[in-house]
């Protein structure tokens, strides 16, 4: 962990620098982590589109970490399930706005997978979440 208590970006000499996520992270602390957070809002409705509902979902991990006294800044992994990775990759410029716009440009390591089905029936997607604090 850093000295400002933020997990460290781990980036082997020589590998080109990812653009929107961390080849890995390092931390020490309490973890927190999710479980599959999809793109709902409190009452269960699901915005149209895939950028609209991976915003709620970013909403909703914001969320979640602040009820443990934590923020962005303490994600140390998002994994991704996606029901198109076509979808995922449509519009970079509006999803990376709208990830910036909850998260700020704090971007830990990330996958993704593109899944057959996800439990509820309107989700375009499901992110995992974990982050360490102090």
């Amino acid at each position: 962990m850093s000295a400002d208590g933020r997990p460290t970006l781990l980036q082997p000499p020589g590998w080109p620098v990812p653009k929107g996520y961390a080849n890995g992270m390092a931390a020490s602390g309490r973890w927190i982590v999710t479980g599959g957070v999809v793109g709902w809002d409190r009452d269960e409705h699901f915005p149209d589109g895939f950028v609209s509902q991976a915003r709620q979902a970013f909403e909703n991990i914001a969320a979640i970490l602040a009820e443990a006294g934590a923020g962005p800044q303490h994600l140390m992994r998002l994994t991704w399930y996606v029901l198109s990775i076509d979808d995922y990759l449509a519009d970079p410029k509006a999803l990376g706005r709208a990830y910036r716009e909850v998260f700020g440009r704090y971007f830990p390591a990330m996958a993704v997978v593109q899944v057959v089905r996800l439990v509820e029936a309107k989700a375009l997607l499901e992110i995992e979440a974990t982050a360490v604090a102090d």
